[in-house]
Protein backbone atom coordinates (compact mmCIF):
# COMPACT_ATOMS: atom_id res chain seq x y z
CA UNK A 1 0.00 0.00 0.00
CA UNK A 2 1.23 3.60 -0.80
CA UNK A 3 1.68 5.74 2.04
CA UNK A 4 1.65 9.31 3.00
CA UNK A 5 2.39 12.13 5.41
CA UNK A 6 0.53 15.01 5.53
CA UNK A 7 2.22 18.16 7.41
CA UNK A 8 -0.55 20.48 8.42
CA UNK A 9 -4.17 20.08 9.30
CA UNK A 10 -6.00 22.56 7.61
CA UNK A 11 -8.44 22.60 4.73
CA UNK A 12 -5.73 22.13 2.51
CA UNK A 13 -4.33 19.72 4.62
CA UNK A 14 -7.19 17.71 5.54
CA UNK A 15 -8.65 17.93 1.68
CA UNK A 16 -5.50 16.46 0.38
CA UNK A 17 -5.53 13.90 2.73
CA UNK A 18 -9.12 12.65 1.64
CA UNK A 19 -8.47 12.36 -1.66
CA UNK A 20 -5.01 10.34 -1.03
CA UNK A 21 -7.28 8.32 1.69
CA UNK A 22 -9.95 7.86 -1.49
CA UNK A 23 -7.23 6.24 -3.54
CA UNK A 24 -5.93 3.40 -1.64
CA UNK A 25 -3.28 5.34 0.17
CA UNK A 26 -2.48 5.16 4.23
CA UNK A 27 -2.14 8.95 4.83
CA UNK A 28 -1.06 9.85 8.27
CA UNK A 29 -2.00 13.77 8.77
CA UNK A 30 0.47 15.46 11.24
CA UNK A 31 -0.03 19.17 12.84
CA UNK A 32 1.15 20.47 15.96
CA UNK A 33 -2.37 21.55 16.90
CA UNK A 34 -5.53 19.96 16.29
CA UNK A 35 -7.27 20.18 12.41
CA UNK A 36 -8.20 23.21 11.48
CA UNK A 37 -7.39 25.31 14.44
CA UNK A 38 -5.06 28.32 11.93
CA UNK A 39 -5.87 29.76 8.84
CA UNK A 40 -8.31 27.75 8.36
CA UNK A 41 -10.32 28.88 11.40
CA UNK A 42 -10.26 32.21 11.26
CA UNK A 43 -11.81 33.17 7.73
CA UNK A 44 -14.76 34.62 6.61
CA UNK A 45 -16.86 31.29 6.44
CA UNK A 46 -17.26 31.31 2.79
CA UNK A 47 -16.81 28.69 -0.04
CA UNK A 48 -16.57 31.70 -3.06
CA UNK A 49 -17.49 29.93 -6.48
CA UNK A 50 -17.59 33.94 -7.70
CA UNK A 51 -13.98 34.47 -6.60
CA UNK A 52 -12.71 33.77 -10.03
CA UNK A 53 -10.02 36.75 -9.82
CA UNK A 54 -7.08 36.34 -7.95
CA UNK A 55 -6.32 39.68 -5.70
CA UNK A 56 -3.68 41.73 -7.75
CA UNK A 57 -1.75 44.21 -6.17
CA UNK A 58 -2.89 47.94 -7.08
CA UNK A 59 -0.82 49.43 -9.39
CA UNK A 60 -2.08 52.96 -9.33
CA UNK A 61 -0.24 55.84 -7.56
CA UNK A 62 -3.67 56.93 -5.72
CA UNK A 63 -4.19 53.86 -4.18
CA UNK A 64 -0.56 52.92 -3.53
CA UNK A 65 -0.52 56.52 -2.02
CA UNK A 66 -3.44 56.01 -0.02
CA UNK A 67 -1.56 52.68 1.66
CA UNK A 68 1.37 54.15 2.21
CA UNK A 69 -0.26 56.85 4.21
CA UNK A 70 -2.43 54.68 5.95
CA UNK A 71 -5.71 56.26 4.47
CA UNK A 72 -7.07 52.54 3.78
CA UNK A 73 -8.43 50.12 6.25
CA UNK A 74 -7.96 47.04 3.13
CA UNK A 75 -3.76 46.61 3.91
CA UNK A 76 -2.22 48.35 6.99
CA UNK A 77 2.10 47.92 7.20
CA UNK A 78 4.16 48.05 10.61
CA UNK A 79 7.15 50.00 9.39
CA UNK A 80 9.73 47.96 11.52
CA UNK A 81 8.98 44.86 9.09
CA UNK A 82 8.49 46.43 5.87
CA UNK A 83 11.74 45.08 4.74
CA UNK A 84 10.92 41.78 4.95
CA UNK A 85 7.64 42.31 2.45
CA UNK A 86 10.16 44.19 -0.13
CA UNK A 87 11.49 41.55 -2.28
CA UNK A 88 7.70 39.25 -2.39
CA UNK A 89 5.89 42.41 -2.59
CA UNK A 90 8.11 43.42 -5.68
CA UNK A 91 7.28 40.25 -7.80
CA UNK A 92 3.87 40.58 -6.25
CA UNK A 93 3.81 44.02 -8.21
CA UNK A 94 4.95 42.83 -11.28
CA UNK A 95 2.93 39.48 -11.50
CA UNK A 96 -0.08 42.45 -10.99
CA UNK A 97 0.69 43.62 -14.81
CA UNK A 98 -2.77 43.62 -16.90
CA UNK A 99 -1.52 41.14 -18.97
CA UNK A 100 -0.22 38.63 -17.06
CA UNK A 101 -3.38 39.33 -14.72
CA UNK A 102 -4.91 37.92 -16.71
CA UNK A 103 -2.59 34.81 -17.13
CA UNK A 104 -2.95 34.42 -13.76
CA UNK A 105 -6.92 34.58 -13.57
CA UNK A 106 -7.22 32.14 -16.40
CA UNK A 107 -5.28 29.32 -14.35
CA UNK A 108 -6.91 30.86 -10.80
CA UNK A 109 -10.49 30.41 -12.12
CA UNK A 110 -10.24 26.62 -13.25
CA UNK A 111 -9.35 25.90 -9.61
CA UNK A 112 -12.23 27.94 -8.78
CA UNK A 113 -14.43 26.12 -11.11
CA UNK A 114 -13.90 22.67 -8.91
CA UNK A 115 -14.56 24.58 -5.24
CA UNK A 116 -17.86 24.18 -4.77
CA UNK A 117 -18.18 20.23 -6.57
CA UNK A 118 -15.33 19.09 -4.20
CA UNK A 119 -16.50 20.57 -1.06
CA UNK A 120 -20.30 19.49 -1.96
CA UNK A 121 -18.98 15.23 -2.16
CA UNK A 122 -17.25 16.13 1.62
CA UNK A 123 -20.17 18.04 2.80
CA UNK A 124 -22.24 15.28 2.45
CA UNK A 125 -20.08 12.39 3.65
CA UNK A 126 -19.30 14.34 6.83
CA UNK A 127 -22.78 14.56 7.22
CA UNK A 128 -21.67 18.41 7.98
CA UNK A 129 -24.68 20.13 5.88
CA UNK A 130 -25.68 21.83 9.46
CA UNK A 131 -22.75 24.06 9.11
CA UNK A 132 -23.49 25.16 5.09
CA UNK A 133 -25.94 27.88 3.73
CA UNK A 134 -26.56 27.90 0.22
CA UNK A 135 -27.69 31.55 -0.37
CA UNK A 136 -24.15 33.39 -1.46
CA UNK A 137 -23.48 36.78 0.08
CA UNK A 138 -23.52 40.35 -0.43
CA UNK A 139 -20.80 42.83 -1.33
CA UNK A 140 -21.78 46.26 0.06
CA UNK A 141 -20.99 49.52 -1.60
CA UNK A 142 -21.27 53.11 -0.32
CA UNK A 143 -19.65 54.83 -3.29
CA UNK A 144 -22.52 54.92 -6.56
CA UNK A 145 -19.23 55.27 -8.72
CA UNK A 146 -17.42 52.23 -7.42
CA UNK A 147 -20.77 50.33 -7.45
CA UNK A 148 -21.30 50.93 -11.04
CA UNK A 149 -17.90 50.02 -11.42
CA UNK A 150 -18.08 46.67 -9.53
CA UNK A 151 -21.33 46.20 -11.73
CA UNK A 152 -18.97 46.12 -15.00
CA UNK A 153 -16.65 43.49 -13.96
CA UNK A 154 -19.57 41.33 -12.31
CA UNK A 155 -20.40 41.49 -15.90
CA UNK A 156 -17.64 40.39 -17.05
CA UNK A 157 -17.26 37.53 -14.36
CA UNK A 158 -21.14 36.27 -15.64
CA UNK A 159 -20.09 36.40 -18.90
CA UNK A 160 -16.66 34.75 -19.02
CA UNK A 161 -16.90 32.42 -15.99
CA UNK A 162 -20.65 31.58 -15.81
CA UNK A 163 -20.94 33.44 -12.18
CA UNK A 164 -24.09 34.22 -10.98
CA UNK A 165 -26.05 37.24 -9.32
CA UNK A 166 -28.14 39.95 -8.54
CA UNK A 167 -27.55 44.00 -8.07
CA UNK A 168 -29.77 45.27 -5.14
CA UNK A 169 -30.57 48.73 -5.33
CA UNK A 170 -30.01 50.48 -2.07
CA UNK A 171 -33.85 50.12 -0.76
CA UNK A 172 -34.05 46.41 -2.66
CA UNK A 173 -31.09 46.04 0.04
CA UNK A 174 -32.94 47.43 2.69
CA UNK A 175 -35.85 45.02 2.14
CA UNK A 176 -33.41 41.93 1.78
CA UNK A 177 -31.65 42.87 5.36
CA UNK A 178 -33.80 45.32 6.83
CA UNK A 179 -32.03 46.28 10.00
CA UNK A 180 -29.62 48.14 7.49
CA UNK A 181 -29.87 51.93 7.14
CA UNK A 182 -31.64 53.15 4.07
CA UNK A 183 -29.45 55.33 2.31
CA UNK A 184 -26.97 53.18 0.60
CA UNK A 185 -26.30 52.92 -3.09
CA UNK A 186 -26.47 48.88 -3.46
CA UNK A 187 -24.87 45.67 -2.79
CA UNK A 188 -23.85 42.58 -5.41
CA UNK A 189 -25.56 39.41 -4.71
CA UNK A 190 -23.76 36.52 -5.44
CA UNK A 191 -25.51 33.51 -5.56
CA UNK A 192 -23.38 30.94 -5.92
CA UNK A 193 -21.24 30.87 -2.98
CA UNK A 194 -21.86 29.05 -0.18
CA UNK A 195 -21.44 30.30 3.33
CA UNK A 196 -20.37 28.45 6.65
CA UNK A 197 -21.76 28.68 10.40
CA UNK A 198 -18.58 28.06 11.64
CA UNK A 199 -15.49 27.12 10.05
CA UNK A 200 -13.09 25.57 12.30
CA UNK A 201 -15.90 23.03 12.67
CA UNK A 202 -15.89 22.38 8.83
CA UNK A 203 -12.20 21.26 8.75
CA UNK A 204 -12.85 19.20 12.36
CA UNK A 205 -15.61 17.38 10.62
CA UNK A 206 -13.83 16.75 7.65
CA UNK A 207 -10.88 15.42 9.79
CA UNK A 208 -13.50 13.24 11.90
CA UNK A 209 -14.66 12.15 7.99
CA UNK A 210 -10.60 10.79 7.63
CA UNK A 211 -10.43 9.04 10.89
CA UNK A 212 -13.61 7.32 10.40
CA UNK A 213 -12.31 5.76 6.94
CA UNK A 214 -9.31 4.97 8.91
CA UNK A 215 -6.51 7.42 8.71
CA UNK A 216 -4.77 8.48 11.36
CA UNK A 217 -3.99 12.14 13.26
CA UNK A 218 -1.20 12.66 15.27
CA UNK A 219 0.28 15.75 16.54
CA UNK A 220 4.01 16.49 15.67
CA UNK A 221 6.50 19.09 14.57
CA UNK A 222 7.25 19.36 10.79
CA UNK A 223 10.37 20.98 11.03
CA UNK A 224 11.32 17.51 12.02
CA UNK A 225 10.76 16.28 8.58
CA UNK A 226 13.62 14.17 6.99
CA UNK A 227 14.36 12.34 3.55
CA UNK A 228 15.38 8.71 4.58
CA UNK A 229 16.30 5.27 2.22
CA UNK A 230 12.61 4.64 1.74
CA UNK A 231 10.85 7.69 1.70
CA UNK A 232 10.66 10.61 4.81
CA UNK A 233 9.93 10.12 8.68
CA UNK A 234 9.07 13.08 11.11
CA UNK A 235 8.78 12.87 14.85
CA UNK A 236 5.57 12.87 16.23
CA UNK A 237 3.98 12.35 19.85
CA UNK A 238 3.61 8.46 19.18
CA UNK A 239 7.31 8.81 17.98
CA UNK A 240 8.92 8.56 14.41
CA UNK A 241 7.18 7.83 11.56
CA UNK A 242 8.24 7.17 7.95
CA UNK A 243 6.11 7.12 4.84
CA UNK A 244 6.85 6.68 1.04
CA UNK A 245 5.77 10.05 0.33
CA UNK A 246 5.35 13.58 2.83
CA UNK A 247 2.97 16.73 1.38
CA UNK A 248 3.77 20.12 2.67
CA UNK A 249 0.38 21.99 3.20
CA UNK A 250 1.75 24.25 5.84
CA UNK A 251 0.31 27.19 5.03
CA UNK A 252 2.54 30.46 5.51
CA UNK A 253 4.70 27.96 7.29
CA UNK A 254 5.08 26.38 4.19
CA UNK A 255 8.84 28.06 3.04
CA UNK A 256 10.28 28.01 6.23
CA UNK A 257 10.34 24.00 6.74
CA UNK A 258 11.49 23.52 2.47
CA UNK A 259 14.47 26.13 3.16
CA UNK A 260 15.72 23.36 4.49
CA UNK A 261 15.73 21.22 1.47
CA UNK A 262 17.43 24.02 -0.43
CA UNK A 263 14.05 25.43 -2.20
CA UNK A 264 13.35 29.61 -1.35
CA UNK A 265 9.36 29.78 -2.13
CA UNK A 266 8.46 33.50 -1.82
CA UNK A 267 5.07 34.58 0.25
CA UNK A 268 3.46 37.72 1.01
CA UNK A 269 2.21 36.61 4.11
CA UNK A 270 -0.43 38.81 5.02
CA UNK A 271 -2.25 38.53 8.71
CA UNK A 272 -5.80 39.21 9.08
CA UNK A 273 -8.28 39.65 11.82
CA UNK A 274 -11.14 38.49 13.33
CA UNK A 275 -13.79 39.15 16.10
CA UNK A 276 -17.22 38.06 17.31
CA UNK A 277 -20.00 40.29 18.24
CA UNK A 278 -23.44 38.77 20.05
CA UNK A 279 -26.41 40.36 21.73
CA UNK A 280 -27.31 43.11 18.83
CA UNK A 281 -29.11 42.67 15.68
CA UNK A 282 -28.08 39.50 13.29
CA UNK A 283 -27.84 39.71 9.70
CA UNK A 284 -29.41 37.56 7.13
CA UNK A 285 -26.43 36.53 5.01
CA UNK A 286 -22.67 37.85 5.12
CA UNK A 287 -21.86 41.59 4.15
CA UNK A 288 -18.51 42.58 2.39
CA UNK A 289 -18.26 46.47 2.98
CA UNK A 290 -16.09 47.11 -0.01
CA UNK A 291 -15.43 50.82 1.13
CA UNK A 292 -14.66 49.94 4.50
CA UNK A 293 -11.98 47.01 3.86
CA UNK A 294 -13.75 44.09 6.27
CA UNK A 295 -16.65 41.35 6.21
CA UNK A 296 -19.10 40.86 8.39
CA UNK A 297 -21.67 37.63 8.82
CA UNK A 298 -23.62 35.47 11.11
CA UNK A 299 -21.93 32.60 12.73
CA UNK A 300 -22.31 30.34 15.42
CA UNK A 301 -20.58 32.79 18.16
CA UNK A 302 -22.52 35.80 16.62
CA UNK A 303 -21.63 37.82 14.20
CA UNK A 304 -17.74 37.91 12.73
CA UNK A 305 -15.89 40.10 11.45
CA UNK A 306 -13.01 40.07 9.72
CA UNK A 307 -10.12 42.32 8.60
CA UNK A 308 -8.13 42.91 4.83
CA UNK A 309 -3.93 42.06 4.91
CA UNK A 310 -2.02 43.60 7.40
CA UNK A 311 1.76 43.35 6.04
CA UNK A 312 3.88 42.69 9.97
CA UNK A 313 6.64 40.14 11.16
CA UNK A 314 5.15 36.92 11.51
CA UNK A 315 5.87 36.81 15.49
CA UNK A 316 4.96 40.66 16.24
CA UNK A 317 2.26 41.25 18.56
CA UNK A 318 -1.22 41.93 17.61
CA UNK A 319 -2.19 45.14 16.33
CA UNK A 320 -5.70 45.27 15.45
CA UNK A 321 -5.50 48.58 14.85
CA UNK A 322 -8.27 47.21 11.09
CA UNK A 323 -10.24 45.34 13.19
CA UNK A 324 -11.09 48.46 15.58
CA UNK A 325 -11.78 50.59 12.13
CA UNK A 326 -13.67 47.90 10.84
CA UNK A 327 -15.99 47.51 14.20
CA UNK A 328 -16.60 51.48 13.91
CA UNK A 329 -17.81 50.92 10.15
CA UNK A 330 -19.94 47.90 10.76
CA UNK A 331 -21.56 49.90 13.71
CA UNK A 332 -22.53 52.71 11.15
CA UNK A 333 -24.40 50.00 9.36
CA UNK A 334 -25.56 47.55 11.91
CA UNK A 335 -26.16 47.20 16.13
CA UNK A 336 -22.87 44.73 16.40
CA UNK A 337 -23.89 43.99 20.03
CA UNK A 338 -20.52 43.18 22.42
CA UNK A 339 -17.29 41.57 21.79
CA UNK A 340 -18.14 38.04 22.64
CA UNK A 341 -13.93 37.54 23.17
CA UNK A 342 -11.43 39.67 25.30
CA UNK A 343 -8.85 39.51 22.42
CA UNK A 344 -9.12 39.04 18.56
CA UNK A 345 -7.87 36.10 17.06
CA UNK A 346 -5.16 36.83 14.11
CA UNK A 347 -3.66 34.36 11.48
CA UNK A 348 -1.70 34.69 8.25
CA UNK A 349 -2.79 33.74 4.79
CA UNK A 350 -0.21 32.85 2.63
CA UNK A 351 -0.37 34.61 -1.37
CA UNK A 352 2.25 33.96 -3.65
CA UNK A 353 3.64 36.99 -6.13
CA UNK A 354 1.84 35.64 -9.14
CA UNK A 355 -1.21 34.66 -6.92
CA UNK A 356 -1.00 31.01 -7.75
CA UNK A 357 -0.67 28.08 -5.50
CA UNK A 358 2.50 25.59 -5.00
CA UNK A 359 1.29 22.16 -6.74
CA UNK A 360 3.20 19.89 -7.35
CA UNK A 361 6.59 17.52 -6.91
CA UNK A 362 9.70 19.07 -5.32
CA UNK A 363 11.79 18.81 -8.26
CA UNK A 364 14.66 18.05 -6.39
CA UNK A 365 13.19 15.33 -3.81
CA UNK A 366 11.36 12.08 -5.20
CA UNK A 367 8.27 11.99 -2.84
CA UNK A 368 8.06 15.54 -1.66
CA UNK A 369 4.89 17.47 -2.30
CA UNK A 370 3.66 20.85 -2.19
CA UNK A 371 0.11 21.70 -1.86
CA UNK A 372 0.05 25.81 -0.07
CA UNK A 373 0.11 29.62 -1.47
CA UNK A 374 -3.88 29.68 -1.66
CA UNK A 375 -3.72 33.01 -0.87
CA UNK A 376 -7.42 34.03 0.84
CA UNK A 377 -8.84 31.07 -0.57
CA UNK A 378 -7.02 28.34 1.04
CA UNK A 379 -10.34 27.32 2.91
CA UNK A 380 -12.15 27.50 -0.50
CA UNK A 381 -9.87 25.79 -2.47
CA UNK A 382 -8.44 22.69 -0.16
CA UNK A 383 -10.63 19.76 -1.54
CA UNK A 384 -10.58 21.14 -4.83
CA UNK A 385 -6.23 21.24 -5.37
CA UNK A 386 -6.36 18.45 -3.05
CA UNK A 387 -8.04 16.04 -5.35
CA UNK A 388 -5.66 17.63 -7.79
CA UNK A 389 -2.43 16.84 -5.92
CA UNK A 390 -3.92 13.16 -4.95
CA UNK A 391 -4.15 12.75 -8.82
CA UNK A 392 -0.78 13.50 -9.51
CA UNK A 393 0.65 11.59 -6.82
CA UNK A 394 -1.40 8.49 -7.56
CA UNK A 395 -0.74 8.71 -11.23
CA UNK A 396 -3.81 9.91 -12.77
CA UNK A 397 -3.84 12.40 -15.18
CA UNK A 398 -5.57 15.68 -13.30
CA UNK A 399 -8.40 17.20 -14.48
CA UNK A 400 -6.88 20.47 -15.74
CA UNK A 401 -3.09 21.44 -16.51
CA UNK A 402 -0.90 21.87 -13.33
CA UNK A 403 2.07 23.78 -15.11
CA UNK A 404 1.06 27.05 -13.96
CA UNK A 405 0.95 25.72 -9.89
CA UNK A 406 4.49 24.06 -10.44
CA UNK A 407 6.92 24.67 -7.60
CA UNK A 408 9.63 24.78 -10.63
CA UNK A 409 8.07 28.36 -11.47
CA UNK A 410 9.94 30.14 -8.38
Amino acid sequence: MKSAIVLGGGMVGVGAALHLQRRGWSVTLVDRREPGRETSYGNAGMIQAEAVRPYPMPRDLATLLKIATGRTNDVRYSLSSLHLHIEPLLRYWWHSAPKRHREAIAAWARLIGYATGEHDVLIREAHADNLIRRAGYRMLHRDPAAFDLAIQTAEENRRDFGVNFRVLSGSELTKAEPILRDDLPGAIHWLDTWTVSDPGALVTAYADLFERLGGTILVGDAQTLLQTASGWSVDTDRGRIDAAAAVVTLGPWSPDLLQKFGYRIPLVRKRGYHMHYSGGTSLDLPLVDTARGYAMGPMAKGIRITTGAELTGQDALATPVQLTSAEASARELIDLGKRVEPDPWFGTRPCTPDMLPVLGPAPRHPGLWMNFGHGHQGFTLGPATGRLLAEMMNGETPAIDLAPYRPERF
